[in-house]
């Protein structure tokens, strides 16, 4: 195990993009890209890993970066919702009223982007498990279910069967 004591210079790869970032010890990724970076796309909820509007892609799978130290990323990818630049989930949030207020939604966008990755077959429990993890204060759901539809469609052709 790597202690840290001091701030400590590490390059980041961001949105494929190396950036070299001075982090202190305890400072999580999330305040990392919100104020020395300037990704503000990535949320501040509740900073206690309850809500996901932090989410970010560390690797390609979705975590949420309030609870992740910054200095623990050197070497791994990380995406944001800046990174994703039209992608065809953002498109189907869009396209799908998959949000009210917004303020939720590049988590959802990003953990939604992972999921359809990683299980591209129609898999209702896959969805449900992957998409509980954020969570929208403001809709009942239904635009973002539509939205992961609509973006399944899109990207493999496919989508859930209907429900009787």
């Amino acid at each position: 195990m790597i202690i840290y004591e001091q701030p400590e210079t590490i390059v980041l790869h961001i949105n494929n993009e190396a950036r070299s970032v001075t982090v202190r010890p305890a400072q999580s990724l999330l305040r990392l890209l919100r104020e020395q970076l300037g990704l503000t796309g990535t949320r501040c909820g509740c900073e206690n890993g309850d809500c996901g509007a932090c989410t970010v892609l560390l690797d390609g799978m979705p975590v949420k970066s309030c609870m992740v130290l910054a200095v623990e990323c050197e070497g791994h990818e990380i995406r944001t919702i800046e990174g994703l630049r039209s992608h065809p989930v953002q498109k189907a949030f869009a396209a799908e009223q998959g949000f009210q207020c917004g303020f939720c939604t590049s988590g959802m966008i990003l953990n939604a982007v992972a999921l359809l990755e990683r299980h591209p077959e129609p898999d209702e429990q896959a969805d449900r498990e992957w998409m509980q993890s954020n969570l929208c204060r403001c809709t009942g759901y239904e635009g973002i279910r539509k939205a992961l539809a609509a973006a399944r469609r899109e990207l493999c052709g496919r989508e859930l069967p209907e429900r009787g």
